[in-house]
């Protein structure tokens, strides 16, 4: 599949080597001449320029390219990015961070296939929300992180809360949310969690045990 990546920062140069490490073409776009000097570096296409300007990405090959994301630290730009990539037929992937209200983030969600939360998701999320993937992944992020999911039962004590308010111990969080036999997908800010249903988990392979349990609500994490 072929790629257009719009920012070569923390999120967009971690994505951009998962895609080319697994054999896929793509191209960067960023306007920081010292971002843009790392990833040539680093033996990537790149064509330095506006993100949202129609003619860099026509440079960037978006006509024919699979998906765009727009992972720069500006939303503005990412929009721009993802709006143009969707004229040409493409999917979306929009990074957004998480301190936006509820009613930002539901105005560009409608326009777009995948939000990015940088802070949850990280670049290999990036990566299958590009894919076009559901988020039900189990796979090492870094030697540090790890992805898991986790069915919910009855009995648990995190029923009826909502799923943006979970707070799990150490660097950990919920990243996506899925009913009972649905795709997982990016949780909505009002999205309330019920038995049956499955979390996608990032954490410390150390902590997974633990958080597993108190997902679950086991008798061993109330010890």
């Amino acid at each position: 599949m072929k790629f257009v990546i719009v920012g070569f920062g923390r999120v967009g140069m971690r994505t951009a080597r998962i895609l080319q490490s697994e054999g896929h073409d793509l191209v960067i776009v960023d306007n920081d001449p010292d971002k843009v000097g790392r990833a040539r570096e680093e033996g990537f296409t790149v064509v330095e320029g506006d993100g949202a300007d129609e003619s860099t990405l026509t440079e960037a090959g978006i006509a024919d390219a699979d998906a765009v994301g727009g992972l720069t630290g500006d939303l503005n730009t990412n929009f721009s990015a993802c709006m143009l990539g969707k004229h040409h037929g493409l999917r979306t992937a929009l990074r957004i961070d998480e301190d936006y209200r509820q009613e930002i983030y539901e105005k560009y969600a409608e326009d777009v296939d995948e939000i990015v939360y940088p802070e949850r998701l990280g670049a290999a999320g990036a990566k299958t929300a590009l894919l076009g993937g559901d988020f039900n992944v189990l796979a090492d992020l870094t030697e540090e992180l790890s992805v898991a999911t986790v069915t919910i039962p009855e009995g648990s004590p995190l029923i009826g809360r909502r799923v943006v308010e979970v707070d799990l111990q150490g660097d950990a969080h919920i990243y996506a949310h899925g009913r009972s036999d649905e795709p997982m997908a990016i949780p909505l800010p009002q999205t309330a969690i019920e038995a049956g249903d499955n979390v996608a988990l990032m954490a410390a392979p150390a902590d997974l045990p633990e958080i597993r349990a108190f997902l679950r609500g086991d008798e061993a994490a109330a010890a």
